[in-house]
């Protein structure tokens, strides 16, 4: 596969037939839903998963989603999503990139970013990251040079 930056976290998609709308492909609103389920599903494998997060009172929040819609899915296609964190400013903010490739043909359908911002789950409002977020995304973290370098 070729993808956009280094050592991607991938997951398998299949777009089933309540993702398609009325123009017969998938729709604009579940490419996003399977974003969040990349990017959650790379969190658990970082060991921080929901339990963590309510043990230490801290959540990663979606600010800001920007996607480029290239190409179409359809019903029973079998796909790719892709994510890498590109950006984290150990504090407040963080970045990940995603890439939804269909392998069959190679075609990326989508690529798109997203920021976060840690909040507090108790107050919903922004709070510093704990160390664990620091240490758990920060081995995910691409160096600035993979990320010139895909771009």
């Amino acid at each position: 596969m070729s993808w956009q930056l280094p050592d991607p976290f991938v997951i398998d998609i299949e777009v089933k037939s309540e993702d398609i709308d009325g123009l017969g492909h998938a729709n604009n609103a579940v490419y996003v839903s399977w974003l969040e389920r990349c990017a959650w599903r790379h969190s658990q494998s970082l060991g921080l998963d929901l339990a963590e997060y309510r043990r230490l009172d801290r959540a990663m929040a979606v600010v800001r989603h920007e996607v480029d819609y290239l190409a179409a899915a359809y019903e029973g296609e079998q796909l790719q999503l892709a994510t890498w964190i590109v950006q984290s400013d150990q504090r407040l903010k963080m970045t990940r990139h995603f890439q939804l490739v269909r392998p069959a043909d190679a075609l990326t359908l989508l690529r798109a970013q997203t920021t976060f911002v840690c909040i507090e789950l108790s107050s919903g409002r922004p709070k510093r990251m704990p160390v664990e977020f620091i240490e758990g995304y920060g081995r995910a973290l691409l160096s600035p040079e993979a990320v010139a370098a895909g771009a």
